[in-house]
C-alpha cells in the first residue's frame, strides 16, 4: 500500500524519463510501472499481493469474529456486505474521469470484491477441494482464451485481439491498454491460496516447518511458472495462468521472508510501522489518491518545493516534490493512526 501510494507522487516516471536507458537508475524506475505486455517486473506483483493478503487475513478475522460471538450467518452478510461495498467503490472510481456512468471493473478494489466472496465461499472445503478449484478456474480461463473463436478476438496471447477485449466490449463498450475486466476470475487463485496459508500459520506446527513449506510452494510455483512462458506467455494484463502461478510463487516467498525476518528472528522496529499506519488504512488511502486527494496535496506543495530551486534545476524540483507528496500522504495516514481513525467496511 505504501508502494502504491507512491504511484501518485510520479517520482519512478521522472526517473525512468530522465536516466539514461540501460543505466541502473532507468532498470530500477523501469521495475515501477508494469510490463507493456509479455514479461514480468517487480510492478506486476502489486496486486497479486492485494489479492493474496485479503486471503490471508480472511481465517484470521473470521477467527475473530466468532470469538466476538458472531453466528455464521451473521458474518456471510459481513462478507456479502463488504464485497458489494468494494465492487461498487471500485466500479464508482471509474465514472470519475469521464464524468458520466462507466460499467469498468478492471481495478483492485473491485476485482478483490470477487476473490473474496468466492474465497470465503470455499475456505471450509478441504485442503485438496480449494487447490483444485484454483487450478481449475486457471484451466478453465486458459481454454476460454484458447478456444474463442469470435473472428478479431481468437487471437488468445494478443493484445487488444482476445476474448477479454471482447468481453469489455460487450458491456462496457470500452477497452484499453490490454487490461482485462474477466481478470478477477483467474487472480481468485491468489485469495484462495492466501487462505491456505494462513491456515498454514494459524496451525500448530512449528515455525522452521511453516517456513520450509511456504518456500518449497512458492519455489515450485515459480519455476512452473516461468516454465509455462513458453507455451502459456506471462502476461499480467489478461491474467494469464503463467502469470498467476508465477505471481503466486513470489507472493508466497515473500510472505516466507517477512515470516522469518519478523516471526522466527523476532527484527520487529519502528520499520513495522512506518508500513503498517498506511496498511491499516489502505482504503481510506487508496481512495483519497484515487479522487483527487493526491493532486491535491501536490498543489499545495508544489510552490514551496520549486521555490528551492531554478528554471534550470526543474527535474530536481519535481523529485522533491514527489518526495514531499509521499511524504504528506504517509502523514495523514500516521495521523489518523494516532488519533486512532480506521476507516473500516
Amino acid at each position: 500500500m505504501f508502494l502504491l501510494i507512491g504511484e501518485f507522487t510520479e517520482i519512478m516516471p521522472l526517473l525512468l524519463h530522465h536516466a539514461t536507458e540501460g543505466s541502473f537508475v532507468y532498470a530500477f524506475a523501469e521495475q515501477f510501472h508494469h510490463h507493456p505486455w509479455n514479461g514480468l517486473r517487480f510492478w506486476d506483483l502489486i496486486q497479486p499481493y492485494f489479492m493474496f493478503i485479503v486471503g490471508l487475513s480472511l481465517p484470521f478475522a473470521v477467527l475473530n469474529r466468532q470469538k466476538k460471538g458472531e453466528s455464521k450467518s451473521q458474518i456471510f452478510k459481513h462478507t456479502l456486505k463488504r464485497a458489494a461495498i468494494l465492487l461498487f467503490l471500485g466500479w464508482a472510481l471509474y465514472c470519475i474521469g469521464p464524468g458520466k456512468i462507466t460499467f469498468y471493473f478492471q481495478n483492485v478494489l473491485a476485482q478483490i470484491a470477487v476473490t473474496y466472496l468466492i474465497a470465503y465461499l470455499i475456505m471450509n472445503k478441504s485442503f485438496t477441494f480449494q487447490i483444485v478449484f484454483s487450478v481449475g478456474i486457471l484451466a478453465l480461463t486458459e481454454v476460454v482464451y484458447r478456444f474463442f473463436s469470435v473472428e478479431g478476438f481468437n487471437h488468445p496471447f494478443v493484445m487488444m485481439e482476445n476474448f477479454g477485449t471482447w468481453l469489455d466490449l460487450q458491456y462496457n463498450g470500452v477497452s484499453g491498454d490490454g487490461w482485462a475486466a474477466i481478470n478477477a476470475i483467474p487472480t481468485t487463485a491468489h485469495t484462495i491460496w492466501g487462505v491456505l496459508v494462513g491456515k498454514l500459520l494459524m496451525s500448530d506446527r512449528l515455525a522452521r516447518k511453516k517456513l520450509i513449506t511456504m518456500i518449497l510452494v512458492g519455489v515450485m510455483l515459480v519455476i512452473a511458472g516461468y516454465l509455462m512462458n513458453s507455451f502459456t506467455p506471462i502476461i499480467k494484463r489478461i491474467a494469464t495462468s503463467s502469470f498467476v502461478i508465477v505471481s503466486g510463487g513470489w507472493t508466497i516467498l515473500t510472505l516466507a521472508f517477512l515470516f522469518w525476518l519478523v516471526d522466527m528472528v523476532g527484527f520487529k522496529g519502528k520499520w513495522i510501522t512506518f508500513f503498517s499506519v498506511v496498511g491499516m488504512n489502505s482504503l481510506f488511502i487508496y481512495l483519497f489518491t484515487h479522487i483527487g486527494g493526491a493532486n491535491l496535496v501536490k498543489q499545495v506543495i508544489h510552490p514551496f518545493a520549486f521555490s528551492f530551486f531554478d528554471s534550470a534545476n526543474i527535474y530536481y524540483a519535481e523529485l522533491l516534490t514527489g518526495v514531499c507528496v509521499w511524504a504528506a500522504l504517509w502523514g495523514i495516514c500516521y495521523w489518523m493512526y494516532k488519533k486512532k481513525i480506521f476507516i473500516k467496511i
